[in-house]
């Protein structure tokens, strides 16, 4: 009986948290749709969205922020939870949605497309972006499981992973110094920015990112057992193999369409996850929930920043997240060796 309230007790507390992060992530949604290059207050931002007038700040809202806020809530969340689903297939806490290659997949697609295309228009830079980040994804688990050395292993995924990323990343470059001209169009895109995206574009990317995130919440309990290793994952009944690929699917579905839609954002997908694990503990259940709301937060706010630190021009959003990120990374690196 004592257990049973408990277990209610860290639910309630937990299901508490929940609630707060998700009120933090509309206070940051409303403060995005508010702050720019010419301020809304708050209370016009709300009439803007849902009995606009026609006046220049609604269209302002409808065309410009409400897209981007829209943007950056998806692609936080997608990018967090894809970390989230990395790290527990991978068992490794360093892990993030680039060790599956989808970012350099994706930045080689937009590199040919601007080669091929010239100068497309922000949707054709996502499609093209989204078929290489899916393509990568893809490759990265053939190699890892391929014939002769059994099925695909955390070590195995990650070492494809980092091969087919160098390769990638080596052509890449190749390209654009072979073309300055492709590398003056592309360079914003590469450095991760929410500006100018609107609502074309979140329809084309925003199905793949939701589709992987509804997806991820079946799974949340086999990947709590899969974290704690294939043994223990098999004694629990987890057909570990089929759950490895689908949820290997799912972490490329959100991470492609993040990347195409706001370019390679790094480190959401290692700093969310590690704050919700920090916050709830190891249960997957929790874990993958709190940190699509901790990974919404971050780029939020990451975007707010981006946009007042060097008002009246402002600086993409994944230059501001790296600065966050990094330091967080070494501290975690540090921790881990020192274990």
């Amino acid at each position: 009986m004592t257990g049973n309230r408990a277990s209610a007790r860290r639910r309630f507390g937990r299901g508490a948290l929940l609630a707060l992060a998700a009120l933090v992530v509309i206070g940051l949604a409303l403060a995005s749709m508010s702050v720019g290059s010419m301020r809304i207050p708050f209370g016009e931002v709300l009439g803007g969205i849902f009995s606009p007038s026609g006046s220049i700040n609604d269209l302002i809202l409808t065309t410009v922020r409400l897209p981007r806020t829209l943007a950056g809530l998806l692609v936080g969340a997608s990018l967090a939870v894809a970390g989230a689903i990395m790290q527990a297939l991978t068992r490794n806490p360093l892990a993030s949605p680039g060790i599956l290659g989808v970012n350099a997949g994706a930045a080689l697609a937009v590199v040919i497309a601007v080669l091929l295309l010239g100068n497309p228009p922000l949707a054709t830079y996502a499609l093209f972006g989204l078929v290489g980040a899916l393509l990568a994804g893809a490759l990265v688990y053939a190699l890892a499981a391929a014939p002769g050395v059994g099925a695909s292993s955390p070590l195995r995924l990650a070492l494809a992973g980092a091969v087919l990323a160098a390769f990638l990343g080596s052509l890449t470059t190749a390209l654009l110094l072979l073309d300055l001209n492709t590398l003056d169009q592309v360079r914003f895109w590469t450095a991760g920015s929410l500006a100018g995206r609107d609502m074309e574009l979140l329809r084309l990317t925003a199905p793949y990112m939701l589709a992987g995130l509804l997806l991820s919440v079946p799974l949340a309990r086999q990947l709590t057992a899969l974290s704690l290793g294939d043994d223990v994952a098999r004694g629990l009944g987890v057909r570990s193999g089929w759950i490895k690929l689908v949820a290997g699917l799912v972490a490329v579905l959100l991470a492609g369409g993040s990347v195409a839609l706001a370019g390679p954002i790094g480190f959401v997908g290692l700093v969310a996850p590690h704050l919700a694990r920090f916050i709830v503990g190891v249960d997957y259940r929790w874990i993958v929930p709190l940190s699509a709301l901790l990974g919404a937060a971050l780029v939020s706010l990451g975007d707010v920043g981006a946009r007042l630190a060097a008002k009246p021009n402002e600086i993409p959003v994944g230059v501001l997240m790296a600065l966050i990120g990094a330091p967080f990374f070494i501290y975690l690196a540090r921790t881990r060796m020192r274990r």
